[in-house]
């Protein structure tokens, strides 16, 4: 098999990578190791930057996002008892916050590359990537897991496979250098059918630690809850779990959180990671495979957007011009956007969440950098320009 751009992953990175690619006329495959069914079916947070938004909508791919997404002015910061709005509306002269979850990003942009006839291999195994530091990449995979080893021979291979996959491990460990944090707790995540207790996403910090409310749809809803690292989801009876909630959300003016069925619920760790360099050769890494947020921030899905923006630019001025500026340039280019938005989520994680092991000095700093960001212009500003996405450089 041959192609222009193999592509390891059918995540977000991978999948708007190889439609942004079709759309200059560059061929690519993209493998993935789990089914149609998996990919499409995980649910994911999704709260879009305006830049996303304009993506998917410059790619014809945005159609049921206008349609089926939230689009909020600004959310909500509460502490000691008392909600304080952040007008992002406002403060970034008329951007949104776009609510659109992560697999429903996916089922567009799946049905939009099948559509157009994109070849995406489901189901895959022993993904093996060989000679990337040559001319001539070759991707080797199984076809359904345990079908005849087969290969794709390609100029270029995107690694869109996530923080487990085979493409980082490509890199040698004497060219990489890799930085983590991993975070004292974890976010216990819940989805309950039930109408919207509140119109926007709603962070709150609470002295028992933080909570987060978040719209899926006008039946469903997305809430969340600080837990420690260590624990379980078996300690986490439905009881329980609304009984924090209410605690962590209640307000001095008498916010009522509605309940409803739980139908589904998991703990999801928390870390900070990022790979230097995103390039080798002719591989290049993007999303999940290159660098991870924890959710305070957002930023996930959204730097998984950027990467393939700046990737895909590359690419259009190599198979068009024999230019490989863009590409040479892959990893200063991101980086420079990872580490800021790596330092928007660490802040936002670390303004909200309680540390148990905080002195008493270390929460008050805390609550008066809640205080600050929230009666400050500036501070307020700032924080709206990094949440609803800082644009593009290249």
């Amino acid at each position: 098999m041959r192609t222009q751009v193999g592509i390891i992953g059918a995540g977000p990175a991978g999948l708007l990578l190889s439609h942004l690619l079709y759309l200059q006329g560059i061929e690519s495959v993209i493998i993935e190791s789990r089914t149609r069914e998996e990919i499409e079916g995980t649910i994911r947070a999704g709260v879009l930057e305006q830049g996303t938004v304009d993506l998917m909508n410059q790619m014809g791919v945005g159609v049921r996002m206008m349609k089926e997404g939230h689009f909020h002015e600004g959310f909500e910061l509460r502490f000691n008892g008392t909600g304080h709005r952040v007008n992002v509306h406002e403060l970034t002269g008329g951007k949104y916050v776009t609510v659109y979850a992560q697999h429903e990003v996916i089922k567009d942009l799946v049905a939009a590359r099948l559509q157009a006839g994109g070849q995406i291999y489901f189901n895959v195994g022993d993904v093996s990537l060989h000679d990337v530091d040559t001319s001539a990449p070759k991707i080797r995979f199984r076809p359904n897991k345990d079908g005849e080893l087969q290969e794709i021979a390609c100029d270029y291979i995107a690694g869109c496979d996530g923080f487990h996959g085979p493409s980082r491990p490509a890199i040698p460990q004497s060219v990489r250098k890799e930085y983590q944090k991993i975070y004292p707790f974890s976010w216990l995540g819940v989805l309950v059918e039930a109408p919207p207790s509140s119109h926007e996403l709603i962070y709150a910090n609470h002295e028992q630690g933080f909570a987060l409310v978040s719209t899926r749809s006008p039946q469903i809803q997305r809430l969340y809850l600080q837990v420690d690292a260590k624990d379980h989801i078996d300690n986490w009876s439905d009881d329980r779990i609304w009984s924090e909630l209410h605690t962590r959300l209640e307000t001095k003016d008498g916010f009522k959180l509605i309940e409803g069925p739980i139908f589904q619920k998991g703990i999801v760790s928390m870390r900070s990671f990022v790979c230097d360099p995103m390039q080798y050769g002719r591989l290049f890494l993007a999303g999940d495979a290159a660098h991870i947020v924890p959710p305070t921030g957002a930023k996930g899905l959204n730097l998984a957007a950027a990467d393939v923006q700046v990737l895909a630019r590359g690419l259009e001025a190599f198979y068009k011009a024999g230019k490989t500026d863009i590409l040479n340039r892959y990893t200063e280019i991101c980086l420079r956007r990872i580490w800021k938005a790596e330092r928007f989520s660490w802040f936002m994680t670390t303004m909200l969440h309680r540390d148990m092991g905080h002195t008493p000095f270390e929460r008050g700093i805390q609550l008066a950098e809640l205080d600050y960001v929230t009666s400050s212009r500036a501070a307020s500003t700032s924080l709206a320009e990094n949440y609803i996405g800082l644009p593009m450089e290249f």
